[in-house]
């Protein structure tokens, strides 16, 4: 049994943009956590903060659980994630105490803030997660670096609107359902995505995309991955064996 953890900025996050990746290694019988740095406590014009937060974390462990999974939050303030040091330590307690041998996160190049630094943070803190004199808890130091994968940024591109390239795709066409169900979990958000994003129709929007990816690869619905591979983090494919024939490459 491998363990995967998704670590993401908010709760949805890792419902949007890999899900269906997580429910098919979930089947596999593989052990998944998914993990935020914030409860996306700014996510509404209806409740405070604190209602938001308490909403929001009991929205994401529903979701979780629709396969399984772990729910863990590190209760940083939305909006309020940046590379510091104390910030770096709680990542890092967090990529400790779960001890994964894979962690996925979001794209370095975003169109928001957090998830652009929660993407930082997460490849930092895996290589922090292995030195024994940076403490940051009870959490005892790894022995190993996980495997590190970023996730297609939110519509597949950066701040500027240029196209962020999958270096691979996983055909997920067998569990849209099953993430469709994981992201209407998130019912808090259906009022925000249409007055902040505009989105009318959050189901439909994450069909769109998940069937845009999925025409890199030829397949109805797809999520993209890149592997980092910089000096000192693993090279091997892990997350690309792991998924065995949904493995796609583009055309």
């Amino acid at each position: 049994m491998t363990h995967i953890l998704s670590f993401h900025a908010h709760p949805d996050d890792a419902e949007t943009l890999c899900a269906g990746t997580l429910a098919l290694l979930a089947a596999a019988g593989h052990r998944i956590t998914i993990a935020t740095m914030t409860a996306g406590d700014c996510g509404s014009t209806t409740t405070t903060c604190e209602e938001t937060a308490r909403i929001r974390k009991a929205e994401a462990a529903a979701a979780a659980a629709l396969i399984g999974a772990d729910y863990l939050c590190a209760d940083v303030g939305d909006l309020c994630v940046f590379n510091d040091d104390a910030t770096r330590r709680k990542a890092t307690e967090i990529v400790r105490a779960v001890a994964a041998d894979i962690v996925l996160t979001g794209s370095p190049e975003d169109y928001h803030p957090d998830h652009e630094a929660t993407s930082i943070l997460v490849r930092d803190a895996l290589f922090a997660s292995t030195v024994r004199n940076y403490e940051t808890g009870p959490a005892k130091a790894l022995e190993t670096i996980p495997h590190l994968y970023f996730m297609d940024p939110i519509d597949g591109r950066d701040r500027s609107g240029k196209r962020v390239a999958p270096e691979f795709g996983v055909d997920i066409s067998a569990q849209f359902e099953i993430k469709a169900a994981m992201l209407a979990k998130h019912e808090s958000q259906f009022a925000w995505v249409i007055k902040q994003h505009g989105i009318t129709d959050f189901a439909a929007s994450l069909g769109r995309f998940s069937a845009k990816q999925g025409t890199l690869f030829g397949v109805a619905y797809a999520e993209g991955f890149r592997q980092y591979t910089g000096t000192p983090y693993p090279r091997s494919e892990a997350l690309q064996g792991l998924v065995g024939a949904a493995l796609k490459v583009a055309h």
